[in-house]
């Protein structure tokens, strides 16, 4: 039975985090407005003026649990995080493997595979709940171009060619993004992916939501006893976790994407809650980010069938699921990785 440990995700400026016992506790001036035990949470992230005292700092290395600083806005800023965890002949052979170009582009081919699949299945669910209210021909060129995309890939040995596959699937997918946003228009339109920084209201909330999704797979990946820096499809480049942008691809259109379009369809979140600066730079307000923080926590609790393992599970186990089913591959123990296809 796997437990899903969640991330204390703490926005209100001014907070103060310390180490009460076995609990992370948050002030706000006097008032504690939450205890958390540690063996609840695997991370904590921080937005903004955030403060925390360094014998909670101790406390969550020592526990396994990572600190991660954001900008008020979400823009990385720092991370801090215990020993290095896991085993070092698993790292060892995920090193050997990212050096050689076929076995890297192995993983990294199903990996695509699987990221467009989803894009896709995202726009056929789209279109059979709400057939009556898209562009049929448009989003059916657009279908037919992704199922093309993952053949190719499927069938593609080089790197640099199912890069190439990927970036031209997503810009596809992109094409008609606009057309799953069915209410506010006005507010939340979408014209192509853009960011650092995002420059509009769409923009902002997809970087905001893959943020946290980048931060939770990092997690995973370092409890599984791999190393997020080093990846398969994305270059290793300093300063970024190649292997978690790697690991995020196969869920960034169905939990994150989803995620986003049901904020805006629902009316989770209104254009009033987003701030555009003289250089077109867009901003959410702090309640708007406490409504995505929420909704992200939620949708990881949402259940399905993992299609490999076939067992029922939340979301967020799938997630981990992947780093270990992508650990046994590495160790050997399975032939091939077995990315994950929405189904």
């Amino acid at each position: 039975m796997k437990r899903m440990l969640n991330t204390l995700f703490v926005m209100t400026q001014g907070s103060y985090l310390k180490k009460e016992g076995e609990a992370a506790v948050v002030k706000v001036g006097e008032v504690v407005k939450l205890r958390v035990p540690f063996v609840s949470i695997s991370s904590i992230v921080c937005f903004g003026d955030v403060m925390m005292s360094p014998y909670l700092m101790g406390a969550c290395a020592k526990a396994g649990i990572s600190i991660c600083w954001l900008s008020l806005y979400g823009r990385f800023l720092a991370r801090v995080e215990g020993p290095v965890h896991g085993n070092v002949l698993l790292r060892r052979e995920q090193y050997r493997v990212s050096e050689d170009r076929n076995k890297a582009a192995s993983i990294a081919r199903i990996m695509v595979a699987a990221k467009i699949s989803n894009s896709r299945a995202v726009l056929l669910r789209a279109m059979r709940d709400h057939a009556d209210k898209f562009d049929t021909a448009r989003m059916d060129g657009v279908s037919t171009i992704l199922k093309r995309r993952v053949e190719d890939v499927l069938g593609e040995s080089d790197l640099n060619r199912i890069r190439g596959y990927e970036g031209d699937s997503a810009k596809a997918y992109f094409s008609v993004f606009n057309e799953l946003i069915l209410v506010q228009k006005a507010d939340f339109s979408f014209t192509d992916r853009n960011r650092r920084p995002p420059r509009d209201r769409v923009n902002a909330l997809l970087s905001f939501v893959y943020t946290m999704l980048y931060n939770d797979l990092r997690s995973m990946l370092e409890v599984t006893g791999l190393d997020p820096a080093v990846g398969f499809l994305h270059r290793d480049r300093p300063g970024r976790m190649s292997l978690a942008l790697d690991l995020m691809e196969e869920f960034r259109p169905f939990v994150a994407d989803r995620l986003v379009l049901s904020l805006i369809n629902l009316k989770q979140v209104a254009g009033k809650a987003f701030d555009i600066s003289e250089s077109g730079t867009v901003m959410m307000h702090e309640t708007a980010r406490k409504t995505v923080v929420a909704a992200w926590q939620t949708r990881k609790q949402d259940a399905l069938v993992h299609p490999f393992l076939e067992d029922e599970m939340h979301i967020g186990i799938a997630m981990q699921s992947q780093a270990m089913l992508l650990a046994r591959h590495l160790r050997g123990d399975i032939d091939g990785y077995p990315a994950f296809f929405w189904k």
